[in-house]
């Protein structure tokens, strides 16, 4: 058994007590089978990237907080190589935390891979505002069925409540970096 798995279902499932959310609520919420959230809870299973975002949402909580340590300290290092990075199962998006996490500003650093979509739809997470800075590459940002063409240097502000997605086009990895405030699922 992979600990991060464990790790990770111990956090689903602690921040499921906390609240005091059921199992089978959670599924539900989550729309997962109270199988599959069961094998994520135990450690049994690797959960794609959007059933931990949708996991993450019925919780209330941001995403990466399932998988770091909450830490209140001054300042906080986060040096490249511990960087916590969260593919999606298809290959084509991942994020690296820049951020600690647990506060109220997220910082990621994401690679977009060729023909490659953020998600197979537009999503929208409320209430968190967004912003994305093109490092490498042209990156396509649809929101509310608007479409931007950002190059390097270039970036845009959203209110994530608007359904969005990242598009590349291109054939080359687009690298972004991307602050979320506050930290949303």
């Amino acid at each position: 058994m992979c600990e991060d798995r464990e790790v990770i279902g111990d956090r689903i499932r602690l921040r499921r007590q906390e609240i005091g959310m059921t199992a089978q609520q959670l599924a539900r919420d989550a729309e997962l089978s109270a199988g599959q959230m069961s094998q994520i809870e135990r450690g049994n299973s690797d959960p794609s990237l959007d059933a931990l975002r949708r996991i993450a949402r019925a919780l209330g909580t941001p995403l990466f907080d399932l998988f770091a340590d909450r830490e209140d300290l001054p300042v906080r290092v986060v040096r490249e190589s511990d960087r916590m990075i969260v593919r999606s199962p298809r290959g084509g998006i991942s994020y690296s935390r820049v951020s600690p996490g647990s506060g109220r500003l997220e910082v990621l650093a994401g690679e977009l891979a060729a023909g490659s979509t953020s998600s197979d739809e537009p999503w929208s997470h409320p209430p968190s505002e967004e912003c994305v800075l093109v490092t490498a590459g042209t990156l396509t940002l649809e929101v509310d069925g608007a479409v931007f063409t950002l190059e390097p240097g270039d970036s845009a502000y959203f209110a994530s409540a608007h359904p969005h997605r990242f598009v590349n086009h291109t054939s080359d990895v687009v690298r972004f970096t991307l602050s979320v405030s506050p930290p949303s699922y």
